[in-house]
């Protein structure tokens, strides 16, 4: 059931809680789907890409559950600040790959993945956690996930009787934010918006680094809305003390940014 908390005068807030779940977060959420489809289709191995670990470690229990081969990539920054993951993953019979080329975090470590993806697509299945990449990733993520925001809407309608007026989430690659934007379907009220926050750029000297909402570009194999690039539409390094905040877009976030049910916060004019 989700907590919450009210002032008086103030808003009541309701947190919905996605840590007590198995392995540690909602990747489980995610996981089983892809690995029980590489059983069915007969392909031994599964990969996946990882920032701060949760959902390698989520792949690597699929993985051991289905008795599946698992390689992890993980950008090597990312390996020494989020070592305990690294150890659980071992632990479970995953070679984790360290990413050493560009910034040597989330972002790279999902080019190696889709490196190895494409070489070895007839023996090798790609478990995405991210809400980016060629179709059908981003809606196999969308759909897998979306149990977080359908668990969310029943027990907010039970506990208030009515939906919120607006929904909150974190934004890396945006698996959580997409499967909690299932709480505004079906409203029409201008209230009725997913406000997510994106991780703070690192200076760049890009004429448009500015820039909160990002503009049109091509990532992973897919056009999104790229709020970190350069004028020549190259990816600029993102900086955040938080290793799954560092992709410089996410797929579904932008689809709902382009139809109005998402906004994202303008930090210059907050001061922030």
């Amino acid at each position: 059931m989700p907590r919450f908390a009210e002032h008086a005068g103030g808003p009541r807030i309701l947190l919905k809680r996605e840590d007590l779940n198995h392995t540690g977060s909602h990747k489980i959420n995610n996981v089983l789907g892809p690995g029980l489809l590489t059983k069915r289709i007969g392909k031994p191995r599964v990969i996946a890409e990882t920032g701060a670990g949760q959902h390698g470690v989520a792949t690597a229990t699929a993985a051991a559950l289905m008795g599946l081969e698992c390689t992890v990539y993980m950008g090597e920054e990312d390996t020494q600040r989020q070592a305990l993951n690294v150890a659980r993953m071992h632990l479970l019979g995953t070679e984790v790959v360290p990413v050493t080329t560009g910034s040597r975090t989330l972002k790279d470590a999902i080019n190696e993945a889709m490196r190895d993806w494409v070489t070895n697509v007839a023996t090798t299945n790609y478990v995405f956690g991210t809400v980016a990449g060629p179709h059908p990733f981003p809606a196999m993520v969308r759909e897998l996930q979306r149990i977080i925001g359908d668990e969310a809407r029943a027990q907010v309608l039970e506990r208030i009787g009515r939906l919120p007026d607006a929904v909150a989430a974190c934004v890396g690659g945006g698996s959580n934010a997409i499967a909690s934007s299932r709480l505004c379907s079906g409203r029409r009220r201008t209230a009725d918006r997913l406000r997510s926050r994106r991780r703070r750029r690192r200076e760049t000297g890009s004429a448009r680094g500015d820039d909160q909402r990002g503009w049109p570009g091509v990532l992973y194999g897919r056009r999104a809305l790229v709020l970190l690039q350069d004028a020549n539409g190259q990816t600029i390094e993102s900086h955040s003390i938080s290793p799954g905040w560092t992709t410089p877009a996410s797929a579904r976030a932008s689809l709902l940014h382009d139809t109005g049910r998402a906004d994202t916060p303008d930090h210059r004019r907050r001061g922030d």
